[in-house]
Parts: structure tokens; C-alpha cells; sequence
């Protein structure tokens, strides 16, 4: 039987996810005091549950100082669970805990911010051991519960880190999420040949134009070499989202040839990839 334990950052999520594991037929329970866990594992269970998932965090006192001989002592015996451990962006832990009006577990008369601060410091070494890290900052409720309930159905398959490649215009801002971001202003600009104007960079001349260069080859080469290094970093870190942002002056010809050739370069390595174009119709 499986056996899942929910843990992460107060705000994150945590529920949505029991409330998933719920969904495909596992037998929940929140707020578990570890101590109890291995108590609770002899007990008769129906054989028709599809497992058993336990939400654990610093609601209890202690957790920190028990959970670790806790854990060694049932993998000791033969146990065997996975930990997810859920996680958001300070900006979004804030904008959540202001939308319910909930209390931090260590706030204790503190900023909220602050709160926030100290537990993720806490449970860096209860994150740095997870099977599975989601940051749900992006995620809406119902897009959190989906993926949740894929893996309660599917294993312990850890979710694959989704990866946008943006195109932009810096003449209209850069793009406030980006994570990566390559400027491809000093590539010829196909902007001021007259016949190549009115078309964007989706177009076979504006490929053309700027793509069989020799100058944009050797700068493609070597920035897809490093994606190659540096996405595999990210996934293994848990980072659930990666945007790739590339922007010229106004994001219609450069940049949109550049950014359909990195697309094809990360879709051909079987990686979950999407492509905007946020400024090719201004």
C-alpha cells in the first residue's frame, strides 16, 4: 500500500493536495502527529483503499525534532513513502494568507512575512529529502488538484517542470516572470528591409533571414548548450516552472525566429514546453 506524507509551507496548497489523494481513494488524514505514525500503520486497514496519505507540518509542536528519527525508524523496519513537500513564493503565501485571514503557525505576534521567512527556513533540510517538491505558485486550485490527482493514481512520478519560451519586446517591458532572459538585439534586424518588414518572425523569410546567419548559428549552438546544462539543474532542484524569455526591440521578428528555434531544440528532448509570442501582434 502507498503511503504519501503532505508536508511543505503553511499556505501552499497542502490541503487542495489531501483533498486530491482523497479523490483517487486514499485514506487521509490531517495534521498527523508523527509520533503517532507508526502506531497508526499497524492498524487493520480495508483493502480497498488505494493507500494512505498524511498531511504533516509545524501546526504540531516538535515536528522538527521528531519527524527525522520517526521516518529512519519505519524505513529501519521496511517502510517504505514518499514525501511531497509543497512550497509558493513569498509574494503568493502573502496574497493567500490575506485572502483567508488565517494565522501563521510561527507569525506569534510577528510580521506575517516574517513567519513565512522562518518556516521556510526551518524545513529546508525536510525539502532538501523530498521525493517530490511542487512549487504551486502558479497553479490555480483546480490546476494543483489535477496534477495531484495524476500522481495519486500513477505513482510516485515526479512532476515534470514546465517550461515556457517567451518571446518579447523590450520596448514594452521586460516580462516580470521570466527566469532566463536572453536579449538578440545585436542580431541583424530584419525590421528595416523593406519586403521583410510587414511579416514576423513565424514567417519561412523571416527564418531564413535571420536564422542562416553565421553569427546567430554560433550564438544558438552555444546558448542551447547551455539550456542543456542548466535545465536538468532546475528539474532536479524541483522547480516547477522555467521561463525563457528573448526579446528584441519589439518582439515581432527576432526574437520570435529565435525563440521557435529554442522551442524545437527543448521539444525535441521529450520536455513539457510551450512557446508565446506576447508582443509579436503590437
Amino acid at each position: 500500500m502507498r503511503i504519501v506524507i503532505i508536508t511543505g509551507l503553511s499556505g501552499s496548497g497542502k490541503s487542495t493536495a489531501m483533498a486530491a489523494f482523497e479523490d483517487a481513494g486514499y485514506y487521509c488524514v490531517d495534521n498527523m502527529p508523527v509520533t503517532l505514525l507508526p502506531a497508526f500503520l499497524e492498524l487493520p486497514l480495508k483493502s480497498e483503499i488505494s493507500g494512505l496519505a498524511f498531511v504533516m507540518d509545524l501546526r504540531e509542536k516538535g515536528f522538527l525534532g521528531k519527524y527525522q528519527p520517526v521516518f529512519d525508524g519505519l524505513r529501519d523496519q521496511g517502510w517504505k513513502f514518499d514525501i511531497l513537500f509543497m512550497e509558493a513564493d513569498e509574494k503568493t503565501l502573502l496574497r493567500r494568507y490575506s485572502q483567508t485571514r488565517r494565522h501563521h503557525p510561527l507569525e506569534n505576534g510577528k510580521r506575517l512575512l516574517e513567519g513565512i521567512r522562518a518556516e521556510k527556513k526551518a524545513m529546508r533540510a525536510l525539502r532538501a529529502v523530498a521525493d517530490n517538491v511542487i512549487d504551486t505558485s502558479r497553479y490555480t486550485v483546480h490546476e494543483l488538484k489535477s496534477i495531484i490527482l495524476a500522481m495519486a493514481r500513477e505513482g510516485s512520478r515526479r512532476v515534470p517542470m514546465r517550461i515556457n519560451v517567451l518571446s518579447f519586446g523590450f520596448k514594452y517591458g521586460v516580462p516580470e516572470d521570466a527566469d532566463l532572459i536572453v536579449d538578440v538585439r545585436f542580431l541583424t534586424n530584419p525590421y528595416f528591409v523593406p519586403a521583410l518588414k510587414p511579416l514576423d518572425g513565424r514567417s519561412p523569410e523571416i527564418q531564413d533571414f535571420v536564422l542562416n546567419r553565421e553569427d546567430t548559428r554560433e550564438f544558438l549552438s552555444k546558448y542551447q548548450n547551455l539550456l542543456d546544462y542548466l535545465i536538468p539543474l532546475y528539474e532536479r532542484e524541483g522547480k516547477a516552472y522555467l521561463t525563457i524569455a528573448v526579446g528584441c526591440t519589439g518582439g515581432r521578428h527576432r526574437s520570435v525566429a529565435i525563440a521557435l528555434s529554442i522551442y524545437s531544440h527543448i521539444k525535441n528532448t521529450d520536455r513539457w514546453v510551450q512557446l508565446t509570442h506576447r508582443d509579436i501582434d503590437k
